[in-house]
């Protein structure tokens, strides 16, 4: 058995992780009376789990290089505020209301701002020399505050049309065909990246699974990508919605309805992008080759050439975009910019990042790992969510979570010693 999981090259952290979302997701359905294995509460899970996954994994890259940033929380509010306003006050004076261009413009509004304030606090931590944990404590009161002033405690809303559709909801959902079609091209996709890689391995003499290990793998991924297909498929449309929707056709909306299934949320599919980027952006270029290295050793780094406050900018730059766009998902999804959006966000996101097996030593962390974690956080808050959890409770549960994470990574990093 140790050979076959040896031949398997397979992360036992990983491994970890995953049984231990399991035992969570079977716990809380046994206590909630099969509430929880529902498609329709995995479905929102999902979507409850895009914002904080995006977040992630930026914070991967902040956490690898020695670094943490508390404002995260605090910026995807600020952005929040002044997508809102964007939108619902200075775009309707240009061009009217539900303008094809709104929900592009709010976008790279959001995705702007979050980068320019995350490139400042950038330069002050690696120009300046200040601790990132000062600047980013303070950036989580400034960055609040800011919210604040920027419409004077006022809430926002609605937002536009087009995009409402980026938080999900029916309207954010891409229907069954569509979700078949990812589905089936992300299969294919794993399949031609593993036996790419696999033949690449082989050309320079590295080491390679057994071929009947390397079916299983790619028979596990393609079992994960389907699977997730059949799960957001099985919720379907209220029966309201789909009435309205034919009578809106012209259709008959009396007798028996069709069956309209959800499909992926756009939310879902907008982390699954990032996440699939800034892993090819950390482990396939060289900047992402500088980030792992000044984590694993900054003056080693510096005295190989490397720009390291270039870097760190670059980084700290990144953290904020995403941060942005992240403001962007969570506004869609309560229709409106509300000056308590992202509060203890930041908890979240550093927890998803350790719990993933980022190191907050520096130097080891995985962007999929980040995205499982985010998946464990917000498992456990949709869990307590369903059992009448109070939010007190839930924020205990979340620090122990936290503490334990931090400790189990330190006793994993005593063995590889």
């Amino acid at each position: 058995m140790r050979d076959a999981l040896r031949a398997l090259e397979l992360d036992l952290r990983l491994i970890g992780m995953i049984g231990a979302l399991a035992v969570i997701w079977i716990g809380f359905d046994i206590l909630t009376g099969g509430a929880f294995l529902t498609p329709r509460n995995l479905w929102n899970l999902s979507v409850q789990a895009s914002s904080i996954a995006v977040m992630a994994t930026g914070m991967v890259l902040v956490i690898v290089t020695r670094n943490i940033d508390l404002s995260v929380g605090s910026i995807l509010g600020f952005t929040g505020m002044v997508i809102g306003v964007v939108q619902t006050q200075f775009l309707p004076d240009l061009w009217g209301f539900d303008h094809p261009l709104t929900w592009v413009v709010a976008v790279l509004v959001g995705v702007l701002v979050g980068g320019a304030i995350g490139a400042v606090q950038g330069v002050i931590i690696a120009v300046l020399g200040v601790s990132s944990f000062i600047v980013s404590l303070g950036g989580l009161l400034v960055w609040r505050g800011g919210a604040w002033w920027v419409t004077t405690g006022q809430t926002v809303a609605p937002m536009d049309s087009l995009f409402k559709r980026l938080g999900g909801g029916f309207e954010g959902a891409i229907g069954a065909g569509p979700s078949w079609m990812i589905g089936v091209a992300a299969t294919l996709l794993a399949i031609a990246v593993s036996l790419i890689s696999r033949r690449r391995r082989a050309q320079y003499g590295f080491p390679v699974r057994p071929p009947w290990a390397e079916g299983v793998v790619i028979a596990l991924l393609s079992v994960a990508i389907l699977g997730a297909v059949l799960v957001v498929n099985a919720y379907p449309l209220p029966a309201p919605i789909v009435r309205r929707m034919l009578e809106a056709q012209g259709l008959a909306s009396d007798g028996d309805l069709p069956t309209i299934a959800h499909g992926f949320a756009i939310p879902v599919l907008i982390a699954l992008a990032v996440g699939a980027l800034v892993t090819f952006l950390s482990s396939r270029t060289r900047f992402g080759r500088y980030v792992f290295a000044i984590g694993g050793n900054p003056e080693a780094a510096e005295l190989s050439g490397i720009n390291t406050r270039w870097v760190l900018v670059s980084v700290f730059g990144l953290m904020g975009a995403l941060c942005g766009l992240s403001a962007c998902i969570a506004t869609a999804r309560l229709n409106a910019a509300t000056n308590a959006n992202g509060t203890l966000d930041e908890l979240y996101v550093i927890a998803a990042a350790i719990i993933g097996g980022t190191s907050l030593a520096g130097g080891v962390g995985t962007i999929h790992g980040a995205m499982l974690g985010a998946l464990v956080m917000q498992s456990l808050q949709s869990g307590m969510v369903l059992l009448g959890v109070d939010t007190p409770m839930q924020n205990i549960v979340v620090g122990i979570v936290l503490v334990a994470a931090v400790y189990i990574d330190t006793i994993y990093r005593r063995g590889v010693k």
